[in-house]
């Protein structure tokens, strides 16, 4: 073969993706791209966007990148080289507007020999310039800013790829914050202005703002967004201050078209700050520029927050991020699992998500210390691996165990409403989980059948010793209510 085309590429994608399935192909090898001008078919040089994306398909996907190429090139062995190189149709979204973006590459090569991927540096640095296109269609370069709002606005946060809107997984607790998010970054101009995200820690404020970052410059990139965490807007301000060079602060952060700062709560009590950010929300919204920002509160419960800049924040659209309810959390892990390639099995997916039920973060960190020591150790994930590894975790989720506690997760583990616990229906699907609550409400708590009898719509002391033997036969020689046991009595204890 003399000559590598687009089709042998398109080809090759095809494979992988029914190879590997959608979820892992749109995650990670559908942003590679192949550059034709550097390819043969022994040499094939892919781009990706970043290195984290690199990284990863060099760790998990290389055998089959590299096979399935070979297969499609129909050579004996093809090697295999990366170059890392952001997308040119948007702005790099960690730099801010009219900065020199700087696009560096790394060649990664692959020998075919023996399957080992060496990594040789080899970076270079090009100064481009940023274009913003006019009306009719001609390029013109856009105003640079000045040495002193250059080194201000190129304090921002880099987004982090993985926070993109087809990355978040909604339930009722977010479903209107996401809703409200994508219709922001959809808008060509302002709405709910200002838009403003709280709520706790871990429960995907920040991923949402990203996704709305990363959207505005794929989609808008004549639109200039500038992200920056609350931290760094008080640090550049403070030290624009001590540099006498203010007005270069303020001309910086109010020539953007999106201005997004995270963690708002760390400006109140500092009173300069508090000014500095009033008027730069008031010029951004007067000039019809899109503000969002986070909080891990409601601004009426901010300590030591300017009442004027309280009343300002409420002219826009507050919304509150709430703790994912069981199903949510079940189906973030179900998907971060598969984005990582990994099959969890249902028992831990059910005890991580009962476990930790508060913070989304600390849900996929969990998730991560699991999969990374069955990839360096060769084990597979168990829940026995999980209760080990994870003690500590558990450990601080622990509690005294109640019936109203049992009849919850054991409703909502079958699917049933809580107020069928105490109802005299007997239908098999709702008998067998209050049964089975029952049984587990003798064997995790010291009360009496009587006592039990109670909290189960009065019944008699006779009911819940029949439903305590059935279960305990049952599970003897039926595998699913076996396992099911298994799973729940891990969920409450």
């Amino acid at each position: 073969m003399q000559q590598v085309t687009p089709s042998h590429w398109q080809t090759t994608q095809e494979r992988l993706k029914s190879e590997l399935g959608d979820v892992v192909f749109e995650s990670w090898l559908q942003p590679l791209d192949i550059d034709l001008e550097k390819t043969t078919p022994q040499e094939v040089t892919l781009k990706a966007p970043t290195r984290f994306i690199r990284d990863w398909v060099l760790r998990h996907y290389s055998e089959e990148l590299r096979r399935t190429l070979t297969d499609t090139l129909g050579t004996q062995g093809t090697n295999i080289h990366f170059d890392v190189t952001p997308p040119q149709s948007s702005p790099t979204p960690n730099l801010a507007p009219n900065s020199t973006p700087k696009a560096a590459t790394e060649h990664t090569t692959q020998a075919p020999q023996n399957g080992q991927i060496t990594t040789q540096s080899n970076i270079h640095l090009t100064n481009t310039q940023t274009f913003t296109p006019t009306t009719q269609g001609a390029k013109t370069p856009q105003v640079p800013q000045s040495a002193a709002q250059q080194n201000l606005l190129d304090a921002t946060n880099a987004l982090d790829a993985r926070f993109t809107f087809e990355r978040f997984v909604t339930g009722k607790a977010n479903e209107f914050a996401f809703a409200a998010a994508k219709r922001i970054a959809e808008s060509p101009e302002a709405v709910y202005n200002p838009f403003l995200l709280y709520g706790g820690v871990g429960l995907g404020k920040t991923h949402l703002m990203h996704a709305i970052a990363w959207h505005i410059t794929q989609t808008q990139p004549q639109r200039r967004v500038l992200y920056i965490s609350s931290e760094k807007f008080v640090y550049q301000f403070i030290r624009s201050l001590r540099d006498n060079k203010t007005t270069d602060f303020k001309q910086a952060f109010r020539s953007v078209d999106v201005l997004m700062i995270d963690d708002i709560q760390f400006i109140a009590g500092k009173d300069r700050t508090q000014e500095e950010f009033f008027h730069t929300l008031n010029a951004l919204i007067d000039m019809q520029k899109q503000v969002i920002l986070s909080a891990d509160k409601s601004p009426h419960e901010m300590d030591n927050l300017e009442d004027r800049l309280r009343s300002r924040l409420g002219w826009g659209l507050t919304t509150e991020m709430h703790k994912p309810d069981l199903e949510t959390r079940l189906a973030i892990l179900d998907a971060k699992a598969h984005t990582m390639g990994v099959e969890l099995p249902k028992d831990v997916a059910m005890v991580l998500a009962d476990k930790i039920s508060t913070n989304v973060r600390e849900l996929e960190g969990a998730l991560n210390r699991l999969i990374a020591h069955a990839d360096l150790v060769g084990c597979e994930i168990t829940l026995a691996t999980a209760q080990t590894l994870l003690k500590d975790i558990f450990q601080a989720s622990a509690k005294l165990i109640t019936i109203d506690e049992i009849q919850m997760k054991v409703a909502d583990y079958y699917r049933i409403k809580l107020h069928e616990m105490h109802t005299a229906r007997r239908s098999r699907d709702v008998a067998r989980p209050r049964q089975i609550a029952m049984y587990l409400s003798k064997r995790l708590t010291s009360r009496s059948f009587p006592e039990i009898g109670k909290n189960f719509g009065g019944r008699d002391h006779t009911t819940v010793m029949h439903a305590v033997r059935t279960i305990e036969k049952l599970s003897s020689s039926d595998k699913t209510i076996a396992e099911d046991l298994h799973t729940l009595e891990n969920m409450l204890v």
